[in-house]
């Protein structure tokens, strides 16, 4: 497994993480048990795996708990909490005894007693600031006490696909790593979010590499046409039934998905591709291609002059 440097965490940690949410959620959201679930942690790990991001909201905790038992000091561990609450009190935004729970409970959930990273989780631009002056201070405390290793952020990428939240909360320095959505459909994030990183040292976690519009066709094909009808891509420079023909036509690529992980990959800032699924045959798949070497240059010729200035879309 290729390994890469974590920002200034300062962790050497596999260039490809396991996402425990997603569509998939481990394959829990498709009937998976805990068990099940489990051993795609353990096979992931097996397979050099050693970048884990989970949620309280995945509900995928107490699985990677259960996967880790016995190898916890292995791997890097990810979790997260939301900055609006999400019990019996109804809806509003969270204060510091909320996250200190969450915490607690994402502890016992998986069975250690400290998280080498906690997220803010789905941050939008409007909450960012409640974020930092309520939130964040609770972290701080956290941190102090031995129970968080760093502190991260993650946009919600499907409602701020510009990465609003983002650009003020890199510059503003608080945070050791990002998630940022990131893929071959909006690559927005190169000029908007990677030069900042790479400025600030500041380690980041690739999600929406793969969604549905890339594992899809008959989702791309319907995004492609919403995207001509905004006038945001030429129609006489795409062909609007297999958009991406090109990639799985071209020598060394066999599929879209795989050139979707390798130009993930190899985009310089980026640093964990996450990758999510039910399935160890679809996993080790994922694994290989995140591993794959760079896309060649006129294919990202190609995919830079019809998907450049594209901001308006996640790919899911």
């Amino acid at each position: 497994m290729q390994t890469v440097r974590l920002g200034r965490t300062g962790a050497i940690v596999s260039v490809a993480g396991l996402g425990c949410g997603g569509a998939s959620r481990l394959g829990m959201a498709r009937g998976g048990d805990v068990d099940q679930a489990a051993g795609v942690v353990r096979r992931a790990i097996e397979l050099g795996v050693t970048f884990l991001d989970t949620a309280r909201a995945y509900g995928t905790e107490e699985a990677v708990g259960v996967g880790i038992r016995g190898r916890r000091n292995e791997v890097f561990l990810s979790t997260k909490v939301g900055p609006r609450r999400s019990d019996a009190r109804g809806g509003g935004l969270a204060d510091a005894a909320d996250v200190a729970r969450a915490l607690d409970d994402s502890l016992r959930r998986l069975g250690t007693d400290r998280v080498d990273l906690y997220n803010l989780h789905g941050v939008t631009d409007g909450e960012y600031d409640h974020c930092i002056a309520v939130l964040l201070p609770e972290l701080r405390r956290q941190q102090a006490a031995g129970k968080i290793r760093f502190i991260g952020v993650t946009e919600m990428f499907g409602g701020d696909t510009g990465h609003a939240m983002l650009a003020r909360a890199v510059p503003d320095d608080h945070f050791d790593v990002v998630m940022v959505g990131f893929n071959l459909i909006n690559p927005s994030a190169r000029a908007r979010v990677f030069p900042l990183t790479l400025e600030h040292d500041i380690g980041t976690l690739i999600m929406f590499a793969v969604r549905r519009m890339l594992s899809d066709p008959d989702a791309l094909r319907e995004a492609v046409a919403a995207l001509v009808a905004r006038g945001e891509l030429d129609p006489d420079r795409i062909d609007r039934a297999d958009p991406l023909g090109f990639l799985r036509d071209a020598p060394g690529v066999p599929s879209v998905v795989e050139a979707a992980y390798r130009f993930c990959r190899h985009e310089p800032g980026a640093d964990v591709i996450l990758t999510g699924t039910g399935d160890v045959a679809h996993l080790e798949a994922n694994l290989a291609a995140i591993q794959g070497p760079p896309l060649p240059p006129d294919l990202l010729d190609r995919l830079e002059s019809l998907f450049g200035a594209i901001d308006s879309v996640s790919g899911n």
